[in-house]
Parts: structure tokens; sequence; C-alpha cells
């Protein structure tokens, strides 16, 4: 319950304009909880309940577009918007560790929500530069949804040292990805994001991958700690990325205008 009244108060500080942009340091995650059950060290959905409060405490009717970028599917988060069209979720994982036969690029929604939910998974080994291939993919639908207010579900198991994921993103990553949306956001939403922690279970990185992105949400440079500029990545799984990435934008041009350009400039 902590842990949704956390995010709760990240949330509704940036709608009621007390702050532009926040981050909710909480546990455990929610991004897995189901609404009859939790799951995958998930109690409660955080950023569903949230959601759930606005609309219905708050009289909150913009759209909200949520990011996810934790290593593994939030399986919770599509089931509670799966048939809503004011909510855009878009999750970035690793289809070696989904939860079960699902979290694929097919499945886009249903009824009023189709083409709303949209699963970009991509293969464990991923480096940084595999990571930023999603960016612009993101910023398409984000113009053309338009979103009140984004929220990142910030999980942190794709840092190279996560014991449970198999990624190899460092915490430069995560300040790029922000200062990608943070862009965004100030274009389409007054700079509208609420952080709200899911996974992450480096001791060593879980600290640097939060600091990177405060430091870009404070539009200051940051410098990654030594031990992460003389990593060498096994092999580039662009290819692969690349190739998911352009089968997801083939499905999509039948729900979204602005796919058609990213196809063209693919």
């Amino acid at each position: 319950k902590k842990a949704i009244g956390g995010a709760i108060q990240a949330i509704e500080s940036v709608i009621d304009k007390r702050v532009t942009q926040s981050f909710a340091l909480i546990r455990p995650p929610g991004h897995h909880a189901l609404r009859e059950s939790g799951s995958g060290l998930c109690i409660f959905n955080n950023i569903a309940n949230s959601i759930l409060y606005l609309r219905e405490r708050l009289n909150y009717n913009e759209k909200i577009a949520i990011i996810d970028i934790d290593n593994h599917f939030g399986d919770g988060l599509a089931q509670y918007f799966y048939g809503d069209p004011s909510v855009l979720y878009f999750s970035i994982h690793e289809y070696d560790f989904i939860e079960g036969d699902i979290g694929f690029i097919n499945e886009l929604g249903h009824e009023d929500g189709v083409g709303k939910n949209i699963n970009f998974p991509v293969p464990g080994g991923i480096g940084n530069e595999d990571f930023y291939e999603c960016f612009d993919l993101i910023e398409l639908l984000l113009r053309e949804f338009k979103p009140g207010l984004i929220i990142i579900a910030a999980g942190f198991d794709m840092y190279f040292v996560d014991p449970i994921g198999n990624c190899f993103l460092t915490s430069i990553a995560y300040y790029k990805f922000t200062e990608k949306i943070l862009k965004i956001a100030e274009d389409i939403c007054e700079g509208k994001i609420a952080f709200i922690l899911e996974g992450g279970y480096s001791i060593i990185g879980l600290p640097y991958c939060v600091y990177a992105i405060l430091k870009a949400l404070f539009k200051e440079r940051y410098d990654p700690p030594e031990f992460e500029r003389n990593i060498v990545f096994k092999e580039s799984k662009k290819q692969e990325v690349l190739k998911i990435k352009k089968a997801l934008l083939n499905l999509l041009t039948n729900f979204w205008e602005n796919i058609d350009t990213g196809l063209n400039n693919f």
C-alpha cells in the first residue's frame, strides 16, 4: 500500500503542477501484478492503481502514456489497459524472459484499445545502441497520441550486471533515454513525466541508473562511472532488433498515421 501511495504522490504532484517531473523510489515493484493477484515479485500494480485513482478520485480524463523499460514484459499493466483507448502502453523487454507465451508484437489490445498496447520484444544481449532503436518509434507514437501525462515504468534490470536479466545496458543508456523523453514531453505535455521504479536488482548498477535519470531531468551532464567505460559487448544484436522493429511497424500502420513516416525512413 505504501508503494501505491508513493506512486500516487509522484504522479499527482505532476498533475497538479507542484513539480514538472517526479521519481517514485518505491518497492515492491508492480508492473507484473494482475487485477486478481500478485505476480513476479509484485503485490499490487502501483502504476495501474495510480491511474485508476486519477480517473475515479481526481476525475483526470486526459490521455496517459506508459513507457515500460523494465527487462521483463509488464503483463499486469498490459492486462489493466488492454481495451482502454485512453492509455497507450509501450513495453520494450527481453523476449527470453517473457511471462509465458505473451508479450509479442501481435498483442495490440482489443476492442476500442486495439493499437494502444505495443510490445517491442528484444533478444537477450542487447547493448546501448540496440536499445536506442526504440527511441524514434516511441517518439512517433507519443507525438501522435498526445498524452497529458507520460509515466515511465522505470525498471533497470537490462543493466549489464543485473542478476535477473541478460542485457548489457549501461547507465548512459538511461540518461539518453530520459533526455529523449523529456524533449518530447516538453513539446507535447508541458514536460509532465512521472518515473515509477519497477525492477532492477543490481546493488552496483541501480544507484547509477537512477542518478543518470535524475541528471537528465535536471539537464545536467552525466559522467558514467569508470568501470562502465571499458565494457566490450560480445556481439551486436542490431540486425535482430531491426527485424523485430520492422515487423512491428508493419503491424502498427493499421492504427497509427505517423507510422507510415517511420516505415519510409526505415
